[in-house]
């Protein structure tokens, strides 16, 4: 590709990034979109289309990006606990290194009323089921192997996922509740122990 093109689509990009975790598609103007990328309106539809174009290149990115993250997780070798431990971590990380992209998928703004806008909203939705299955695959291994105790796997998952970013989003807040990278890795730890303590078989 050529680098003039290639510098064009990353600031595009990067713009819309910043740009769609605040507000809605519909809301951002593709005449902020340029200006904040420092290119023509023009360039918005030459390489994405239109803005609901690059409205849906920043979410594949975000999508991308934190799939990748999580493959390294469970990718791992080790029991099903500590992959959901890597789970966790890896999930910290993708935050750490792109927080713009972590706040549109855990905390996505309202699609607004155009279609294209709704059938991202059903995108994300997707990429977030599939991602809560692998974590509902580790502990339906972790239960089948007798290593954790029978029970659901679809809403410990979901108590697990809902847990991580609550406490992941500390990293932004501006008071005293909030958290530097060595606090979030201290709870994150604390609460996925508290969750593995209490999956594991008790005693008769």
């Amino acid at each position: 590709m050529d680098p003039r093109k290639a510098r064009t689509i990353e600031a595009l990009l990067r713009a819309g990034e910043e740009l769609f975790r605040r507000r809605s598609a519909e809301e951002v103007t593709v005449e902020e979109l340029a200006g904040r990328a420092g290119v023509a309106v023009g360039s918005v539809y030459n390489h994405f289309g239109s803005k609901a174009g690059l409205h849906a290149a920043v979410l594949e990115r975000a999508i991308r990006l934190d799939r990748d993250y999580m493959d390294r997780a469970y990718r791992r070798a080790g029991s099903p606990i500590a992959r959901i431990y890597a789970a966790a971590e890896e999930y910290l990380a993708f935050y750490l290194a792109h927080p713009d992209y972590f706040r549109m998928l855990a905390f996505p703004n309202a699609p607004g009323q155009y279609p294209a806008g709704r059938e991202l909203t059903e995108r994300l939705a997707r990429a977030v089921r599939e991602q809560n299955e692998r974590l509902v695959r580790a502990l339906r291994e972790g239960i089948e192997a007798g290593e954790l105790r029978p029970v659901d796997p679809e809403e410990t998952a979901t108590v697990l996922w809902s847990a991580w970013n609550g406490i992941i989003s500390l990293g932004w807040r501006p008071d005293a509740l909030h958290r530097d990278e060595a606090g979030l890795r201290r709870l994150l730890a604390a609460a996925t122990e508290m969750v593995a303590n209490g999956l594991l078989p008790r005693p008769d």
